[in-house]
C-alpha cells in the first residue's frame, strides 16, 4: 500500500463505487503533474496510485474522481462530471486515506485512517 489511498461509497445505493477512474496529481508551481491513475476495485478502493513505496515530498496533491462516467454507466442522471479533492501532505511518510462519499447530486470527503 502506498502513502495515498482512497475509497468511494455511493451513498445513494449504499454500495462501494466500482470502476471509478481516479487520478493522483502533485502541484508544482501553477501546474499539476500527474503521478498516476487507478480504477476502484469491487470494494470501491484504490490502494496504489504510483506503484512504489517512495516517500512523497511535502506539498499539495489532488485526487480527481471521474464520477460522471460512473453514473453514466449506471444510467443515472448526475450533476458533477468529476470531483477534485486537493490536500496537503507533510512529506514524512504518513499514510493519507482520502475517502469520497458520493451521490448523484453531491459529495463529501474527510481524512480517513
Amino acid at each position: 500500500m502506498t502513502q495515498i489511498t482512497s475509497h468511494i461509497l455511493d451513498t445513494s445505493r449504499g454500495l462501494p463505487a466500482q470502476g471509478v477512474l481516479i487520478t493522483l496529481a502533485q502541484q508544482q508551481g501553477d501546474n499539476w503533474v500527474m503521478l498516476g491513475t487507478a480504477t476502484t476495485n469491487d470494494d470501491g478502493r484504490v490502494n496504489d496510485f504510483i506503484g512504489n513505496n517512495d516517500v512523497l515530498v511535502a506539498g499539495i496533491y489532488k485526487l480527481s474522481f471521474s464520477i460522471g462516467d460512473y453514473y453514466e454507466r449506471l444510467n443515472v442522471e448526475s450533476f458533477y462530471p468529476h470531483a477534485d479533492i486537493a490536500f496537503a501532505i507533510a512529506g514524512d511518510g504518513q499514510h493519507y486515506h482520502v475517502p469520497l462519499l458520493l451521490n448523484p447530486f453531491g459529495y463529501s470527503t474527510y481524512r480517513g485512517s
